[in-house]
């Protein structure tokens, strides 16, 4: 299309336009116009619109926009001019979830050829109609989406499982026959008969699955007391911008909260105001007496600045009163997210960015907390980290504060929503999706971001 366009414009400029030239442009106008040519900017604008880029940086220079901004322009630029076939990497990233959902729909109803390399589930079930499962050194296709996928392979591995250890036991059975009765007259003529069936035997070779799991799995030392967190008026600003007020709300036993809002900065810096690492403008927070708490923050860069082996680092975190600290209890919580070996003598600075969240959740572990608090928990993990991940905060019988932009992880963990904006607070007991669809919180949400 931008071919075209140059080509028509040097056309135009052409002092001596001749008949020939004329021809030339009808062909390329007829051509633009097939192209969507005339709607294209408009078009652009759209798409921009959509993934989050405000109408003011349309004409903005890419190397002016921020890195969140310059993903959203290239996601819209492979979705740009209804191309046959689409690959995206990792679409999801850097999205809020308001967005996500756009992109699902987007993908629900586009007529051609998606490829998807995705770890949020949610989008893969909404989106997806077929999955390639790379395991086992091959490649399986499956019809339907990731749930499916992952409800299927799981079964088909049980029943290869089950069928190889009917055939093991078979074998047995078969080769005690053959030892007790091939010197015996009389039963030599079945033993003979048994020996041709074990020769005729399959047992199939079952192949190391690549997938691991590790073991995310919170043990409070002790219950919540009736005393969480009460939070009063807190408010905070940042470079003159309100990023959230007038925030009042207590937490319940039984409660497992998503925070959440349309500015990442105003959650994390929520956080960090309830976790001591920075002060409100206003209002005031208490935690209870009985609250032992453990931080994921989403930036851990701070906790790994320092020149210590993995279980030098862990041991820096053990809780004062457990005094029995060996190599061997720090190991069980590296061994639990799969570090093993000459892994625990690396250096905590040279750790990738998938090694260091599964160090931070080794060091909650470690930490016995009845309180969790996440922000952005699965950045950095793999989908079987992420699913362990989720299993762990659904049977986590304390209480969770998190933020996250995965819908799958929201909706199976959290039964309350409190949505932080610089007009104040909406607060819903719901799941994050129901939350999502309720008229009278989209009302709201708008009311408030205005």
């Amino acid at each position: 299309m931008w071919d075209i366009q140059q080509e028509k414009d040097a056309l135009y400029l052409k002092e001596d336009f001749t008949e020939n030239d004329g021809i030339r442009a009808g062909e390329l106008e007829a051509e633009y116009g097939e192209m969507g040519g005339y709607t294209a900017e408009s078009d652009a604008a759209q798409l921009l619109a959509n993934l989050g880029i405000k109408e003011d940086l349309h004409n903005s220079n890419m190397k002016d926009l921020t890195g969140t901004e310059k993903v959203r322009v290239l996601l819209a630029q492979a979705l740009f001019g209804n191309p046959d076939v689409l690959l995206l990497d990792e679409p999801t990233n850097d999205l809020d979830v308001d967005t996500i959902k756009w992109l699902e729909n987007f993908l629900a109803d586009y007529e051609n050829t998606a490829i998807v390399v995705s770890h949020d589930r949610h989008f893969l079930d909404t989106v997806c109609t077929h999955v390639a499962d790379v395991d086992r050194s091959k490649i399986t296709i499956y019809t339907g989406n990731y749930t499916f996928w992952y409800e299927s392979s799981q079964l088909a591995a049980r029943q290869l499982s089950d069928k190889n250890k009917k055939m093991e036991d078979k074998r047995k059975d078969l080769l005690d026959f053959i030892a007790r009765f091939s010197a015996n007259a009389s039963k030599s003529k079945q033993a003979t008969s048994r020996k041709k069936a074990l020769e005729k035997l399959v047992i199939e070779e079952i192949k190391p699955s690549n997938r691991r799991y590790p073991g995310i799995i919170f043990k409070p030392e002790r219950q919540v007391g009736n005393d969480i967190l009460k939070v009063e008026k807190l408010a905070a600003y940042f470079e003159g911008k309100t990023l959230f007020r007038d925030l009042s709300f207590d937490v319940g036993r039984t409660d497992k909260i998503l925070i959440t809002s349309k500015n990442q900065l105003a959650v994390t810096q929520f956080f960090q105001i309830i976790n001591n690492e920075a002060k409100p403008t206003e209002g005031i927070y208490e935690w209870g007496t009985t609250i032992t708490k453990a931080y994921l923050p989403n930036n851990n860069q701070e906790y790994f600045e320092s020149d210590l082996s993995l279980l030098d680092w862990l041991r820096q975190f053990v809780p004062p009163h457990i005094t029995d600290v060996d190599e061997d209890f720090l190991r069980g919580f590296f061994g639990k997210m799969l570090f093993a070996g000459d892994e625990l003598s690396k250096k905590t600075k040279v750790l990738s960015g998938g090694e260091k969240v599964r160090c931070m959740l080794s060091r909650m572990m470690v930490q016995n907390p009845n309180v969790i608090i996440l922000d952005e928990p699965t950045n950095h993990l793999d989908l079987e980290s992420i699913t362990a991940f989720n299993n762990g905060a659904i049977d986590f019988p304390g209480v969770i504060l998190m933020a996250t932009h995965d819908l799958a992880f929201a909706n199976s963990v959290c039964n309350r929503v409190i949505e932080l904006t610089p007009k104040g607070v909406i607060d819903r007991l719901s799941t994050y999706e129901e939350y999502l669809d309720n008229p009278r919180v989209k009302e709201l949400r708008q009311e408030m971001y205005s």
